[in-house]
């Protein structure tokens, strides 16, 4: 094999080594980034269903997950039409900025995600009881399928005062 060049063995340096440097840097970052992030458990509001926060305060703000129609106290999903569920969603919601200190009046841009975009309307009507001047910004969106059988969910970002 005329004219190939012969290159010296590769050095590979044990795995354990990388990682040992790395883990510091990681439990550090843990570290910074939770300094940064409070979860906030809203005792007012249904059960989470899954392994998340009622909300999450991050400086100014308070991010709060997307609550479907869940009754605070039996967890079973309530409302029989979208615009039933809608008022539920955000009768959670607003037990969830109160345990953040914050009202719903707060929110500065809400998700309404709805299975059945035919009931826009009726869900619109019962949306603006909650936001009868200055709404945030909002936007919708059609779901194939929401959990527990859903009609709608809806989620907030809150500025928070002070």
């Amino acid at each position: 094999m005329q004219g190939r060049k012969t290159h010296p063995p590769l050095t590979v340096a044990p795995r354990y080594r990388a990682s040992q440097r790395l883990v510091p840097a990681i439990q550090e970052l843990k570290r910074t980034v939770s300094k940064h992030r409070e979860p906030v458990t809203a005792l007012g509001a249904p059960a989470a269903i899954g392994p998340y926060s009622h909300a999450v305060r991050s400086g100014s703000l308070l991010f709060c997950s997307g609550q479907i129609a869940l009754d605070p106290d039996s967890g079973e999903l309530v409302g029989d039409t979208p615009a039933e569920q809608a008022r539920r969603c955000l009768e959670n919601l607003q037990a969830v900025c109160a345990a953040a200190g914050a009202s719903l009046g707060d929110a500065v841009r809400c998700t309404v995600y709805m299975t059945d975009l035919a009931a826009f309307a009726d869900v619109n009507a019962v949306y603006g009881e909650f936001f009868e001047s200055d709404p945030p910004a909002r936007v919708a969106i059609g779901a194939a399928a929401l959990p527990r059988g859903a009609a709608v969910e809806i989620d907030a970002i809150v500025a928070l005062s002070g």
